[in-house]
């Protein structure tokens, strides 16, 4: 029988099927050979005899993909959730999980989300920042049930990652999109404005046979990896219909004279906010330390 893994926990791995979860464990072929299941994958089990509740995987099918961080397989596209205010937006670390999800060849969708908490004038900077760059943005509020189903839209067909910082409601959007999850929301520290870590592991929903959410633990840094500085205008797309006007190939856009994308920054055509975090991270693996 085949199956999906929506759930691993202490070496258990629950499994959807058409007969509905089964409780499995990994054959020791899998520890032999060093591949560990992860929620995502497709799977055939076996039932263990008399009993339609538990099985064992005897065979992990082919991945699509299979990222680290989050651990999982066989995604179509990530939902990064981050809240427009109650807590802030840290661009930083938007831009950071932006380029993660590009070095793995994912596509993102950004939800922004409080949108009942938040300005126009705030939705409209977040708007012009990230929609400029060829990111679709969403704009919800989970707590007022607004923008659920535009997301819903977004979803339908495909397996979707949902991740973001804790405390921005995540969980919230996820139990609108999908009741069943019945999962904790938290509560925001009022003193530090941050959420508790509420997911621990990361769990796939079925809103239909074909389409699936993947709730992850919220993380609060990201690393960009190996990547070398002169890598990362690459994940900047907005940067290159301006880089024809730089006066040198390779211009990193930074003290050069005549840069065509500095030039776009001054007139607005480039978001101050994208250009800062670029220049924060450039520094960043600029002065990495190499072993």
């Amino acid at each position: 029988m085949r199956g999906k893994i929506i759930k691993g926990i202490a070496g258990f791995y629950y499994v959807y099927t058409d007969l509905g979860l089964v409780e499995c464990k990994a054959k020791g072929i899998f520890r032999k050979d060093k591949v560990k299941p992860l929620v995502g994958d497709d799977v055939e089990i076996v039932l263990v005899e008399g009993d339609h509740l538990t099985g064992n995987i005897v065979e992990i099918l082919p991945r699509k993909n299979a990222l680290v961080r989050p651990a999982c397989a066989n995604v179509d596209q990530t939902l990064v959730i981050f809240a427009i205010v109650k807590p802030n937006p840290n661009y930083n670390l938007l831009d950071r999980f932006l380029i993660s999800m590009e070095k793995q060849k994912l596509p993102s969708v950004i939800c922004f989300n409080k949108k009942d908490l938040a300005t126009d004038k705030e939705q409209e900077e977040l708007l012009a920042a990230y929609s400029g760059c060829g990111y679709r943005v969403i704009f919800t509020s989970g707590a007022q049930n607004q923008g659920i189903e535009t997301i819903r839209g977004c979803l339908l067909g495909k397996t979707t990652v949902v991740a973001g910082p804790s405390g921005v409601g995540k969980s919230t959007i996820i139990n609108a999109l999908y009741p069943k999850a019945n999962m904790e929301t938290g509560e925001i520290s009022r003193k530090i404005e941050r959420g508790r870590h509420t997911t621990r592991h990361a769990q796939l929903f079925a809103l239909q046979s074909d389409t699936f959410i993947m709730d992850t633990p919220g993380f609060t840094s990201l690393s960009l990896g190996e990547m070398e500085k002169e890598e990362l205008q690459g994940f900047y797309p907005e940067f290159e219909q301006y880089e024809k006007a730089c006066r040198f190939g390779g211009c990193a856009h930074l003290s050069e004279p005549v840069c065509g994308v500095k030039d776009a920054l001054a007139k607005g055509k480039i978001s101050q906010v994208r250009y800062d975090n670029y220049t924060m991270l450039y520094e960043e693996l600029k002065n990495r330390k190499k072993y």
